[in-house]
Formats: C-alpha cells, structure tokens, sequence
C-alpha cells in the first residue's frame, strides 16, 4: 500500500508537471498561428493508450513514461520527421515563423516550470507559513553523527558560517557544507572560534554515507519506549530528565547513544530527575545495546520561528523560494560534474525521485517536492544539449546573432547527438537506482 500511494504522488506531480511545461510550447505555438500535429502525456512509440484529434490536434497518452512532447510542424524533434522536412515550408510550420516567435516558443516550456514553481511556493507560504529553527537558537550547539566527526566536527559545536557565509537556518547547515566551494567551516567550541577544512575527497565520503551530519544537541528527557524496551521495565518513565550514568552527570542525549552500547550484556544505574525529585533505576542492557527509549524531539527544547504570509507577502517570499532551490540545484549539479566528489554515483532515476515521497499522503510533502521538480526540469530542459529545449534556443540564438540559419542536416545530426546523451544520462540514472536496489 506504501508503495502505491508513493507511486500515485509520483505518477501525480509528474504528470502535472508535464502537461504544464507541453502547453508552455503549445500555447505560443498556436498563438502565432503555428500548427501543432500532436500534444501527448508520456511517450507513444508503436501505439497510444488514449488519443483523440481535435481541431488539426491529436491528444494522447503513451504507454512509456519518461516524459511528454508536442509535435510542431516544420521542427526537427525527437519524432525526426525527415519527410516533412523534404517538403517546401509552409506558412504554419516552425521553420517558417520569424526567429523571434520560435524563441518564444521554444522557452515557453521552461517559463512555465519557472512559474508553476513560484505559484506553488507563494500558495504554501499563505497556506502553511514557513517554519523553521533559527541556528543561533542552538544554546547546546550540535549533535555531530560519526561522518562529522570523522570531517572534524564534535558534539556541542555551534556552526557560525560556511566559507564565510552566516548561517542563518539550522537545516541549511547539512547542504551548505556539502556544496561549499572552498569547504571552510566555523564554529564556536568552547568559547573559541575553530575553523575546519574539508576537502573533495571529504564530500565523497558524505555523500556515500549519505550522513545528516549534524542534529540539535538536547538533553536526554525520555520521549517514550519501544515495545519491548528494558529502561520501561526498569521503571523510567516519559518525561525523565536523565542527568547521570553510573554515578557520573552525563548531560546530553548523544553522550548516552555512545556510552551505552559499551554495557551490552552489563547492568548499569540511570540516574533521573522526575516531578523535581531525584530518583535512579537499574537495568540490565541487553546485547544489542539499546535499552528502547525515545528521546523528546528537538521542539522540547528550542522554539521554532514561524511566518505567515498574506497574498502580497507570500509572492515575493515564493519568488525568493524559488531562485533559493534553483540556486542550490545548480550548485548540486557543479557537485556532479566534479569527478572527485563521485557525486555522478548517487545520481537517481524514477525510483529515486518517487522514493522523495511520503508512504502517506501528505499535500505539503507532495507539492514542496512538485515546485522542486519543477525547478530541477526548467534547468535541465534550458541546458544547451541538443534534444533539448535549451539545444534548440542555442540554435535559434545563433541565427538572430549570425543572420544565418543552421541547415536542416545540421539540426538533424544535433538532434540525434542530443538523443544519445540524453540515453546516456537516463541509462546513468535509472541504473544507478536498480544498483541500490541489489545492494
């Protein structure tokens, strides 16, 4: 059931977000008066499941979901209609129309994932506000996981900047370190100001560990238990503020996380405060090391800043959401292309992109990771790959600047060049997701 209503959100945003960059292209097309043969929802190669004409249009939808197109007359595309080609142009084919209009059209795909973006981002702002936990609240500092520590991170640091750059946002902390350009973090340890240098090679190993590298360090106040779990047996109960282990004040939850493991198969003595009186529980910690206890979430401990949006707020807060994620989607893809960083590994396919999802369905989830497709899609339709809407923008900029138009053979090579690497890179992904599942 999990992986139906994650595959119905997938099959949802993605469809949606198809149909919308299409009539980005569709609706100049037919505004100047260029005819368009064919508008369909995913690929159609051998036959269609749905499809119908109107008005000199065939709708449809094909069977291979791996994208959607328009079929304008008179443009070399995927469909590589040569025979129409061979033909005199026509006034109502793309080839025919001033560059100026085919620019229009050719962009209007990516305009409109750039705008459905800003929408859906300005619509959750008034609909949902924005919260989130301001990074100087971190009285304790942070919680570093063993990848951290590993980069030179340690429990209780409270990370100031990145390459200089004042962290603002506690969740910006995981990505601002990992797409930094120099990899220079600050931090104030101990009343001191330490800096730390990562290096590429560092970034691979976060990426691999696929670490969140850093959460709000709290004190240990029991959350809850598990099922089977031997501190509820013991005694403790939820809302314990546990404060010493054996004897010895221990203050912060990931203190205890790594001490406890080390009494596999031993007793040992919690030390607790509860309704303001001190008390203490003895248990016997079982081989696995964990004795079943939740901790409070990081909202116990420190208040999140909230901000609601009216209409006239909310579009320049979307605008702003929306130029953040590109920003930080073009760093990721700078990432990628740095072979020493193997960040090429992680890239994901379908099945990565509707695992994103919640197992339940959750309107904010699902149209958060909908504007951020819709971003990922407006960037990598507009780079210059042939094949590509930015392929075709290259070309048609090359003829307003030069005064010459490429020759239709030249599109045709370009077009099957672009084709080749768009395999490649869909080859790249998907397998990269079918690995993971094997291992």
């Amino acid at each position: 059931m999990d992986i139906f209503i994650q595959a119905s959100q997938f099959i949802l945003s993605l469809s949606l977000l198809i149909i919308l960059h299409e009539m980005g292209h569709f609706i100049p097309a037919k505004l100047f008066k260029t005819r368009v043969e064919k508008f369909y929802l995913f690929f159609d190669p051998w036959f269609s499941l749905v499809k119908k004409k109107i008005g000199g249009t065939e709708y449809g939808i094909g069977w291979l979901p791996l994208g959607g197109y328009v079929k304008i007359a008179g443009m070399i595309d995927e469909s590589m209609d040569k025979e129409q080609m061979k033909q005199e142009p026509q006034p109502w084919e793309f080839r025919s129309k001033p560059a100026w209009q085919r620019l229009i059209i050719m962009i209007g795909g990516v305009t409109v994932n750039v705008i459905l973006a800003i929408i859906i981002y300005a619509g959750m702002m008034m609909y949902y506000g924005e919260s989130y936990l301001p990074n100087e609240n971190l009285t304790y500092g942070v919680a570093a996981d063993s990848t951290a520590r590993e980069i030179g991170i340690r429990n209780g640091d409270k990370i100031l900047s990145v390459d200089g750059v004042k962290i603002e946002r506690f969740s910006q902390i995981p990505i601002e370190i990992l797409l930094s350009d120099n990899g220079l973090i600050t931090v104030e340890r101990n009343g001191s100001i330490k800096e730390i240098q990562i290096t590429e090679e560092d970034k691979r190993d976060l990426i691999k560990s696929q670490s969140t590298l850093v959460s709000p360090r709290v004190p240990y106040v029991v959350g809850g238990f598990t099922d089977s779990s031997v501190a509820k047996t013991a005694g403790l109960m939820e809302g314990d503020s546990i404060y010493g282990l054996d004897g010895k004040k221990v203050a912060f939850f990931d203190e205890y996380i790594g001490m406890i493991p080390g009494y596999a198969g031993q007793t040992m003595t919690l030390n607790y405060v509860r309704n303001g009186e001190e008390g203490s529980v003895e248990m016997t910690v079982p081989e696995s090391g964990r004795i079943g206890v939740y901790a409070m979430p990081f909202t116990h401990f420190y208040d999140l800043e909230t901000k609601h949006y009216g209409f006239f707020e909310a579009i320049p807060a979307g605008l702003n959401k929306s130029y953040t994620v590109l920003s930080d989607y073009i760093r990721q893809f700078k990432l990628i292309l740095n072979p020493k960083t193997e960040a090429y590994k992680e890239v994901g396919g379908f099945l990565m992109i509707a695992d994103q999802f919640d197992t339940q369905w959750n309107w904010q989830r699902f149209w958060s990771f909908t504007a951020f497709l819709s971003i990922m899609l407006a960037f990598l339709n507009i780079l210059p790959i042939p094949a590509l809407d930015g392929g075709h923008v290259v070309f048609v900029l090359w003829e307003m600047i030069s005064g010459r138009k490429p020759s239709e053979k030249v599109l045709e090579y370009a077009q099957m060049v672009g084709f080749i690497i768009l395999l490649g890179l869909i080859v790249l992904a998907n397998g990269n997701d079918i690995l993971k599942l094997f291992n």
